[in-house]
């Protein structure tokens, strides 16, 4: 696998022709139409996720796609959904957070293990729970989570990161929202909100000193090409969440939402094994691009975070015995 650079023209070809692909006409002439809103671009894995989405329900549901943050800017598709402007969209459990406080013990760092151990939560009675107060208080059905890979901190400069004290006065870039911000500040650095399309000129600029995202977004992003270092903090297994918004859930058949529903996992547990894959070859392909790497002391990074949620506010909504059902997953 090589990492790729794209033009803009390419790239705008690309978000065309992949636009086109997923709202070809259904067969059926009453498909609902579902408008699909997310931030991440029409490059990445999880757009091929919704062409195979799309490509399952087009009997009965025709899905018009909008990436790269396009129609809704980042931390705002909940919103649409909730007033009836969007369908389906891929949104942040920290933006949930923000309207059910409960959710933060999702979005705090070094919680889940793995992409299984948050699937397993997903299909578990508790995760069932978190589903629910979704449904019944922003209106939305949760599809599934949808991973993306083990979030990791980018630098520019070279300093060598072992301790979150190393990350002391480290200008960064969080998404906005106080749960993406606290989880800045529970690794030691200096959390700045920054949308998303903005990093890779923040970071060219050095109006931000790094940012946090999983490996295949630093490919699809080509946030490498500004950054001259990568410390594998692995501070949070990094997922959003496939939903729909129960209007447009309601107004299908019982047929017809199963096989949604089924058409989702399926297209969901590909995605996932894509990244997977991808993150197993990018350390050395970054390398190979000039990018330093490093290992910090992980044990030191998961106790000082541990420790600053414990004694925050955030952690008194945490719903009695959660976090210890979901560690015994």
């Amino acid at each position: 696998m090589t990492i790729l650079k794209l033009t803009r023209r390419a790239t705008m070809l690309g978000s065309v022709a992949l636009a086109a692909a997923l709202s070809l006409p259904a067969l059926a002439q009453d498909a609902q139409q579902l408008r699909f809103s997310a931030v991440f671009s029409d490059q990445d894995i999880r757009a091929q996720m919704m062409t195979q989405l799309a490509d399952s329900v087009r009997d009965f549901a025709t899905i018009e796609p909008y990436f790269g943050g396009t129609l809704f800017r980042q931390g705002t598709e909940l919103v649409a959904l909730q007033r009836g402007n969007l369908e389906m969209s891929n949104i942040a459990p920290q933006d949930i957070s923000n309207q059910i406080p409960e959710w933060s013990l999702l979005t705090s760092a070094y919680l889940f293990r793995d992409a299984d151990h948050v699937r397993t939560f997903f299909d578990s009675e508790i995760g069932d729970q978190f589903k629910q107060m979704a449904e019944e208080q922003l209106g939305i059905r949760v599809l599934g989570p949808t991973y993306f890979g083990a979030r990791h901190v980018g630098l520019r400069g070279d300093r060598e990161v072992n301790t979150p004290a190393d990350l002391n006065g480290v200008r960064l870039r969080m998404p906005g929202g106080d749960a993406w911000q606290f989880l800045g500040t529970s690794i030691g650095a200096s959390p700045t909100p920054m949308d998303y399309a903005e990093v890779y000129t923040g970071l060219q600029t050095g109006a931000i000193d790094g940012q946090d995202n999983p490996l295949p977004n630093v490919q699809n992003m080509s946030f490498f090409e500004v950054m001259d270092q990568i410390v594998l903090t692995s501070h949070l297994v990094g997922f959003d969440l496939l939903v729909i918004s129960n209007e447009a859930w309601d107004a299908m058949s019982p047929e017809d939402q199963e096989a949604f529903q089924a058409a989702a996992d399926e297209a969901i547990d590909w995605s996932q094994n894509m990244h997977l894959e991808m993150e197993a070859n990018l350390v050395a392909q970054f390398e190979e691009a000039g990018l330093n790497i490093y290992e910090p002391d992980q044990d030191a990074f998961r106790a000082y975070a541990q420790e600053q949620y414990l004694n925050s506010d955030i952690s008194a909504s945490w719903p009695e015995g959660a976090l210890e059902a979901i560690n015994a997953l």
